[in-house]
């Protein structure tokens, strides 16, 4: 199969470059002499299948006597001069979906030279720590796709440094596009390309690719970071608390209810009619923020009983949570029965507070954080701050904070995922005077009065991007958030940064002076 497979590709290339009669007339020299190795690409050593330049015969090793066959014969050869390449398009799994040999084989990586291999990466990381093996052996290209988790949030600063070691370099970067190929059936799946050398003669010019609305756009850099960007290679690690020191930003709570406490409307008139009015909260989550829905919970967290018809609400839903919460596999959920009336994990704090989206849409040039008054409760994984709430608004509306975002955290497919450790916590900010964040604060106060003055136009709609069916955001919120910028960036240089190159190579060096956190490859 393997041998009619490459029959068929060759002929295929030839028929479109050369035309079909003189594609019939060539075939891929495929005898006897040559051969094709079956097995597990991450258990076989791969020196063994393709071995250095000048080696004559070569027979197959895997990394335990139960992969490497025992009635085999040396094979002959030629292989002299030319280069190796190794390209490929592994299986994308994700830890959830990994068999248990598959997770076997990841694990048995990562007790090898020194590559770390995280239980939550995808298996095709297998792939390059084999690369990486190989390359250190020979002078060497090795290109791999892959799922763009790969280049993304915490695994890279964990996974990266084991691989880009020397004398291997990033030599080429395909960033992120969504898969398509010609088979019936195309997966979902946002993927890179990434291309890794140990050829130290081609080190010189490397090559990032960008997909654009009309055709992919080439840039040449000196050096591709690990999220694919140009730049040193620096590792960003989350943190606990602001590099900045910025008012802390906590997930918002966790109910795990199974949305019992959200509100029916007869539950919602019962309440009121009796007096139990005080018991309902507005809960505000991606949903409700991004595209104005209403949603309302019961928040009874210090119930005394006060109403018959109150505590009929009241005990229907709590009865329902403890049956959901007894039934979870998690421990803690399960321990949180007890307690039906309380979120499974509580930080609703009375004051008004800051909203982060945990994921936002890639189309809108700006992340959205919004204000919200002190008894809306956040719901997780969306975010909140409490403190500095209009300035750090400021912060967040910023082009700087949206491209160190797009840079180190990782995506859903290709929208947004904010972390508040890996986001919030790194982002590289000055030293601030008064001044400067009275007047980031009265910017903060501009984008959201522009906002409301598009009521009842929701976050979605303000910010959708211009189309023949769309104008795209209004004329007045746009420029409040470019005079946002302005303060901004004035800050960082003294002037507006020339592109989101700039804003990188300013926002990297300043992280790596705040934490003295950098590894630097090439």
């Amino acid at each position: 199969n393997a041998r009619l497979a490459l029959i068929i590709a060759e002929y295929q290339c030839d028929e479109l470059y050369m035309g079909q009669r003189e594609a019939l007339a060539l075939f891929l020299p495929l005898e006897k002499t040559n051969w094709i190795t079956c097995g597990n690409a991450l258990r076989l050593d791969w020196l063994s299948i393709c071995p250095p330049t000048g080696k004559t015969s070569v027979k197959l090793h895997g990394d335990d006597l139960f992969n490497t066959p025992l009635d085999q014969s040396e094979i002959d050869f030629e292989n002299e001069g030319g280069e190796t390449y190794i390209c490929g398009n592994p299986p994308f799994k994700g830890t959830r979906y990994q068999s248990s040999s598959q997770k076997a084989d990841l694990d048995n990586l990562s007790k090898q030279d020194g590559i770390t291999l995280l239980k939550s990466m995808d298996y095709v990381s297998g792939w390059f720590a084999k690369a990486a093996q190989y390359l250190k052996s020979i002078p060497a290209t090795a290109a791999l796709v892959s799922t763009n988790s790969i280049a993304q949030g915490n695994q890279v600063a964990k996974f990266w440094p084991s691989i880009l070691s020397s004398p291997i370099y990033t030599c080429f970067a395909y960033q992120s596009f969504k898969w398509a190929n010609l088979a019936s059936y195309n997966a979902g799946v946002t993927v890179v390309i990434i291309g890794l050398s140990s050829d130290q003669s081609k080190s010189g010019v490397r090559s990032i690719f960008t997909e654009t609305d009309e055709a992919w756009e080439l840039k040449s850099v000196d050096n591709i970071s690990p999220y694919l960007t140009p730049g040193k290679s620096i590792f960003v690690i989350g943190s606990r608390s602001s590099i900045s020191k910025l008012p802390p930003m906590e997930t918002g709570g966790i109910a795990r209810d199974n949305n019992y406490y959200t509100l029916t409307e007869n539950q919602m008139a019962d309440l009121k009619k009796n007096n139990g009015g005080k018991l309902i909260k507005k809960a505000v989550g991606g949903a409700e923020f991004i595209r104005g829905l209403q949603r309302h919970i019961l928040f009874a967290e210090n119930y005394i009983s006060s109403n018959q018809q109150i505590d009929l609400v009241v005990k229907t839903i709590a009865e329902n949570v403890k049956q959901y919460r007894a039934s979870s596999s998690r421990a803690g959920t399960r321990k949180a029965a007890n307690t039906p009336l309380v979120f499974s994990e509580a930080r609703h704090v009375n004051e008004p507070k800051a909203f982060v989206p945990q994921v936002f849409s890639e189309s809108r040039n700006y992340i959205t954080p919004g204000l919200l008054e002190s008894d809306s409760v956040i719901l997780g994984p969306s975010m909140q701050i409490t403190n500095d709430v209009i300035f750090s608004i400021s912060l967040l509306s910023s082009q700087l904070h949206l491209v160190w975002i797009a840079t180190v955290c990782g995506k859903l497919k290709t929208d947004y995922r904010y972390s508040n450790t890996l986001g919030w916590n790194t982002f590289p900010v000055p030293k601030l005077t008064t001044k400067n964040k009275a007047d980031l604060t009265a910017a903060a106060e501009n984008i959201l009065l522009a906002r409301e003055a598009h009521f009842p136009a929701t976050i979605a709609d303000l910010y959708k991007p211009k189309s023949d069916k769309h104008p795209g955001m209004p004329e007045n919120l746009r420029i409040a958030h470019e005079e946002n910028d302005r303060i901004l960036e004035e800050i960082y240089i003294g002037r507006r940064f020339k592109n989101d190159t700039e804003r990188l190579e300013k926002l990297f060096e300043m992280y790596t002076e705040m934490t003295g956190k950098v590894k630097t490859n090439g």
